[in-house]
């Protein structure tokens, strides 16, 4: 029996890690849905497109040549035939992607394209989905949909590694979410989505959390 995860949540969660996590533990694929937005600031960058144009960003996430690969060991995204991967998560793309993902058309392409790859997976063991807007807008049939929150101090910590510049991890995780948070909700947990603070808990516990969860879906 397939199933599909959807975890939702703010920047500094724990989504990522505990989706990958959940995703090996039950021999599911992972898909990082933000990585769709990253990917297509990145394309605009290399186009030379200016990201205030909202039709021009459009216009080119929807022709870009993206590949996903949803292995949760070894996650790639592939770029015309390039592994771009390592270049979604610099300052450079952090900084600027909200101008890809509070595009409300640039989103419901990118949407599309998250709900054509969650389909697919339904069709083999199934898959783990995170981003922003996973359990109520792009996959809200999902089995399991579980919003990740933590404190504000805590976010921060866990995406300020060393040598990281303060400023620009309060902008890249406090920021972008409140620009994001004009076009979607994901700190309040909409009817049926299952509510975890990670503030005070390890890995591991929430990780058991979600495939708890997972097993009373199945059952």
């Amino acid at each position: 029996m397939s199933i599909v995860i959807a975890i939702d949540g703010p920047a500094g969660t724990g989504k990522s890690t505990v989706a990958r996590e959940v995703a090996r533990r039950l021999g599911l694929e992972y898909l990082d849905t933000g990585a769709t937005y990253r990917v297509g600031a990145l394309y605009c960058l290399r186009e030379g497109v200016d990201l205030k144009n909202g039709d021009d960003v459009t216009a080119m996430v929807a022709t870009m040549n993206v590949e996903m690969r949803l292995d949760p060991n070894n996650p790639h995204v592939i770029l015309d035939g390039e592994d771009v991967t390592s270049l979604l998560h610099t300052d450079t793309i952090s900084l600027v992607v909200s101008s890809v993902a509070t595009n409300l058309d640039a989103r419901a392409v990118l949407r599309d394209v998250q709900r054509r790859l969650i389909d697919a997976s339904r069709h083999r063991a199934g898959v783990v989905a995170e981003g922003r807007d996973i359990t109520s807008v792009v996959a809200p049939d999902a089995e399991v949909r579980v919003l990740l929150t933590a404190s504000e101090e805590v976010r921060l910590a866990r995406r300020t590694g060393d040598g990281a510049d303060p400023a620009t991890v309060r902008e890249s995780v406090l920021g972008r979410d409140q620009k994001d948070s004009t076009v979607v909700q994901f700190h309040t947990a909409a009817d049926g989505v299952v509510e975890i603070d990670t503030t005070d808990l390890t890995l591991d516990e929430v990780v058991g959390a979600v495939l708890a969860l997972a097993k009373e879906a199945r059952v």
